[in-house]
């Protein structure tokens, strides 16, 4: 099918799972994106820096390393295509205008930080670290820290030197904001701070790597829709719902005449909810917030299920707190629940 006569509005869904990323007529200009991105350029002419990245579509948001390019998701790029999304995923990161804005400001941080080559400063290295620490799978956040702002969920800013960075800028362009007054008191305000030193600094000059290569660029993507959801859902297993499902059926059974009588699983889970915490937490090391939100998520897991405990009281907590604990275990060594990917 030639590219110029797909009509990505009319085509129906199993049609659309074929086609190639490559071959959907996609393009930033003309849509909604254009429109954020142009936002983000009046903002960055507010503060009065003269940078201003250049965007493209791609696989996922990024920026690739140490080049001054942003790249956004194609899927944004079209309803359709966030609507396919939606239905693969469950989410779509940036699909408003307001999480897509906050994604911008985080990626043209970097690309800020690449196109001046900031992270190469003795003071950008002792305020936020070595710039060539390893990227980890994952990371492990303090929810309480006032060492970093707070601008993308999960903490973002304490994965990496790079990402502090990048998130200190987006909170300092962000408009509306009093940082000054907002961070007071935190020691995240000294980074706020030499953000807004530096961008003085450098605001009227030429950047230092004016291009960038851009990678993953959706218009080289041979895959099709079809594959690339099966990947990425693979990829984001532990995100969906039904990741513990095959588990918790291994301990409970879905209710009916059979078990009529059988106590709820969600119900058990409540009850021991505080010695499994306790117990968990002692063996393993692990944080209790974490333990916490993992049993959350298997309570509420268990109720949409309609679990019920055939056997024993005893036996299931057992068997619960055994698949809690080796949970635990794999995010402790791995940081994730199902062990290395």
């Amino acid at each position: 099918m030639a590219t110029k006569s797909i009509n990505l509005s009319r085509i129906s869904e199993e049609k659309l799972l074929d086609l190639r990323v490559c071959d959907l007529p996609l393009k930033i200009d003309g849509t909604w994106l254009a429109d954020c991105v142009g936002e983000l350029y009046k903002e960055l002419d507010a503060k009065g820096v003269k940078f201003k990245p250049s965007c493209y579509l791609a696989d996922e948001w990024l920026t690739p390393d140490q080049e001054p390019v942003v790249g956004i998701p194609f899927f944004l790029a079209h309803p359709k295509l966030i609507k396919l999304e939606r239905k693969f995923m469950l989410d779509v990161e940036g699909s408003t205008k307001e999480r897509c804005m906050k994604l911008l400001r985080h990626e043209t941080g970097h690309t800020l930080n690449y196109a001046y080559k900031l992270y190469k400063r003795k003071k950008w290295q002792n305020i936020f670290g070595r710039f060539s620490s390893e990227y980890e799978e994952t990371y492990r956040f303090r929810p309480y820290s006032k060492n970093f702002v707070r601008h993308m969920e999960d903490y973002y800013a304490q994965y990496h030197p790079d990402e502090d960075f990048a998130e200190t800028f987006a909170v300092w362009l962000t408009p509306h904001i009093d940082w000054q007054e907002q961070y007071k008191g935190w020691k995240a305000l000294k980074k706020l701070r030499y953000v807004d030193e530096v961008m003085q600094e450098i605001k009227d000059k030429e950047p230092l790597v004016r291009k960038g290569d851009k990678y993953w660029q959706a218009s080289k993507m041979r895959i099709t829709l079809k594959n690339f959801y099966k990947k990425k859902r693979i990829h984001y297993a532990e995100d969906f719902p039904d990741f513990h499902d095959s588990n918790l059926r291994r301990i409970f059974v879905v209710k009916g005449k059979k078990y009529r009588k059988a106590p709820h699983a969600a119900d058990i889970l409540m009850a021991y909810r505080k010695d499994v915490l306790n117990s968990v937490s002692r063996w393993t090391g692990e944080k209790k917030y974490i333990i916490d939100d993992l049993l959350k998520t298997l309570i509420k897991r268990c109720r949409e299920l309609k679990l019920v405990a055939p056997e024993p009281e005893s036996l299931t907590v057992l068997k619960i707190s055994t698949y809690i604990t080796t949970l635990i275990a794999n995010y402790v060594h791995t940081g994730w629940f199902g062990g290395d990917k």
